[in-house]
């Protein structure tokens, strides 16, 4: 049986194990990794994956131990303290009024090391912070490390609005580039709190299907376009790319809903005006003073540091 183990950003190793070590699934085991020594769950893992990485070959970590009752109490404090960490780190921050924001702090198993991850708009000088830091916690290795406000989600964890774990944290690995243009391309108004996530950012799923209305669009006549239907001359009004059916204004004002195989397109242009950037799926967009071009992936967007 095969094992492994997820870090942070959803990268999945092997685990290294001897033969006299029992493993069981979501079983806390602190694992040797390039930060050192870090506690994690147990994943079991089927014979698919296992020739996956026959292939990708991803680097086997060392199993250092299961984790006994005393290292899970240890491990319960360590938790405190990063948080009171994270804490005294802003309060180092605030006091330099270094324009960043402290997300988390984390420390290996054995405490020889903490990371602090953090926001910000522009690069940050943190050398006065960092000795702060190093007085304060003492024979302790200080890494800062700046990330972008994707990853910052994917650390913190939580759900969408669809109420499942943000893809972030639960199986995506890197972000692709979002932009409101899959949003207009796919119909969807651009009201900021319907497309967005929890990081600010245009919603990674909005790549999900794109592929799929596009192929839908080539087979559909565009908005504006001159068609001929069973009631005669009309002109697309709108796109209804869920059921793959535009819907058309007729020459006598009345708007109906055609499939592809009921239209053939006009070469000629039809005089029949149609109303633009019609909502199709009927939404209330309250106003919202917000810069749509915003919403896109900009460089504090993600490094990709985590």
């Amino acid at each position: 049986m095969k094992f492994a183990v997820r870090l942070i950003k959803n990268t999945f190793h092997p685990l290294k194990v001897q033969d006299d070590v029992n493993l069981k699934q979501d079983q806390l085991i602190i694992v040797r990794t390039e930060k050192g020594e870090e506690v994690h769950k147990v994943i079991v893992v089927n014979e698919e994956i296992s020739k996956h990485w026959q292939k990708y070959k991803p680097e086997a970590l060392s199993v250092v131990r299961v984790m006994t009752d005393e290292d899970i109490e240890k491990y319960k404090e360590q938790k405190e303290l990063e948080i009171k960490a994270l804490l005294k780190c802003r309060e180092f921050a605030g006091k330099r009024k270094l324009v960043m924001n402290l997300t988390k702090a984390v420390y290996t198993f054995d405490r020889k090391k903490i990371t602090f991850y953090y926001t910000a708009p522009e690069r940050v000088d943190f050398r006065e912070l960092l000795k702060d830091l190093t007085s304060e916690f003492k024979r302790v290795r200080i890494d800062l490390r700046h990330i972008g406000v994707r990853d910052e989600t994917a650390l913190l964890q939580g759900q969408g609005i669809c109420g499942q774990n943000y893809c972030c944290c639960s199986f995506l690995k890197n972000f692709d580039f979002v932009s409101t243009k899959l949003a207009k391309d796919q119909n969807i108004p651009l009201t900021p709190g319907k497309i967005t996530g929890a990081c600010g950012r245009l919603l990674c799923c909005l790549n999900y299907e794109y592929s799929n209305y596009i192929e839908i669009a080539k087979m559909l006549p565009p908005v504006g376009s001159g068609i001929m239907t069973p009631d005669g001359v009309a002109k697309v009004a709108s796109i209804c790319f869920l059921k793959q059916k535009v819907s058309a204004k007729l020459e006598d004002g009345k708007i109906k809903e055609y499939s592809k195989d009921e239209i053939e397109m006009l070469d000629q242009e039809v005089n029949i005006e149609i109303e633009q950037n019609v909502n199709p799926l009927n939404y209330s967009e309250p106003e919202e003073n917000i810069d749509i071009k915003s919403l896109d992936n900009d460089k504090n967007s993600t490094t990709g540091n985590i």
